[in-house]
């Protein structure tokens, strides 16, 4: 564990011993329960968030195609009976199949991510929307999946398996990113693309894996989203999302400009995120704020990252000026 992922740690738990002092509701099992439940569900969207950035790029389609997917996986289950053994994967490779247009346009079109995944923002938002003629979609009453049910939204010994989940991909990824070639790759192409790209790595392969991954994991947290909520109004479902994804990576130490960051910092910023949603809903502070808060986090984030590197970046001088072979050719 780094010195950042150690630091927002302490804060966490420093926050969590602020509010249950201020309301000791906050450590109901139920209350515990609830949360750990939304940070499996808005983990695992930071993770494939997280592979993204730190190639330099950003996701912003990731809250529309939440509802989109969503919509679908419904409609797959609850409209059509298709038995969700293969309603699943087939959501999960469309999310795939969105990643890797994406990526393909990113890297073989030369198009700017934002501008890429701003357009997918509001297509899959339009596509939702028409899909379902701009009406809900949800289950109808009475209509019971247990299998399905237990996977997405039962608990093992009181934990939800949403978190669980959460767990398993945070560690498979994390051997993924710290303990891979492709990982390692990844890094370099967010330092210098241009860099990675002469010293023999396939950037433009790379990368377009990247939003592969994420395309997949936010199909994951479609399908997670669908069973927690039951029912889906395309207009609203997923929005700002993709806020909630970048926040936890940027608070996680995922640096915007690309090449920065460790995954278990984004589950560590994730759990901050919704400690402190918890923290406004106990407080009786009005939900309308919410979204100020997470802009104020993800402000507080990046400044505190520029500071690190500005920091960081300074030691590194004092420390090459104080080498024996600097002084030597000063003189």
């Amino acid at each position: 564990m780094s010195k950042k992922d150690l630091g927002l740690l302490l804060l966490i738990i420093a926050v969590g011993i602020v509010v249950a002092i201020i309301n000791p509701r906050f450590l109901l099992p139920i209350n515990l329960a609830n949360t750990s439940n939304l940070i499996g569900l808005f983990g695992i969207l930071s993770i494939g968030q997280a592979f993204v950035i730190i190639t330099g790029g950003i996701e912003l389609s990731v809250g529309s195609l939440v509802a989109f997917l969503g919509v679908l996986f419904i409609d797959f289950v609850a409209v059509q009976n298709m038995p969700w053994p293969i309603a699943l994967p087939v959501i999960l490779i469309l999310g795939g199949i969105f990643g890797a247009i994406h990526g393909w346009l990113i890297t073989r079109l030369n198009l700017q991510p934002f501008v890429v995944t701003l357009c997918g923002l509001l297509i899959y938002r339009g596509a939702a929307r028409f899909y379902t003629a701009d009406g809900t979609a949800g289950f109808a009453f009475g209509q019971n999946f247990p299998d399905l049910e237990f996977l997405t939204a039962g608990r093992f010994y009181g934990v939800p398996n949403t978190f669980i989940a959460l767990v398993i991909i945070a560690a498979v990824m994390w051997i993924v990113l710290h303990r891979s070639v492709y990982g390692r790759y990844l890094y370099a192409i967010g330092k210098n693309e241009e860099a990675a790209k002469y010293s023999g790595i396939r950037t433009a392969k790379m990368v377009m894996i990247a939003y592969v991954i994420c395309g997949v994991l936010t199909a994951l947290s479609a399908i997670y989203f669908a069973m927690y909520t039951r029912s889906i109004s395309p207009a609203s479902h997923g929005q700002f999302y993709e806020l909630y994804a970048i926040a936890a990576a940027v608070l996680g130490g995922f640096s915007l400009r690309g090449g920065e960051g460790s995954l278990i910092g984004v589950v560590l910023g994730t759990i901050l995120l919704q400690e402190l949603q918890n923290l406004v809903n106990l407080l009786g502070i009005p939900s309308s704020l919410n979204f100020a808060v997470m802009g104020g986090v993800i402000l507080i984030g990046v400044l505190i990252d520029q500071q690190w590197t500005a920091i960081r970046a300074r030691r590194l001088l004092i420390s090459a000026a104080r080498r024996p072979d600097a002084r030597l050719l000063a003189e």
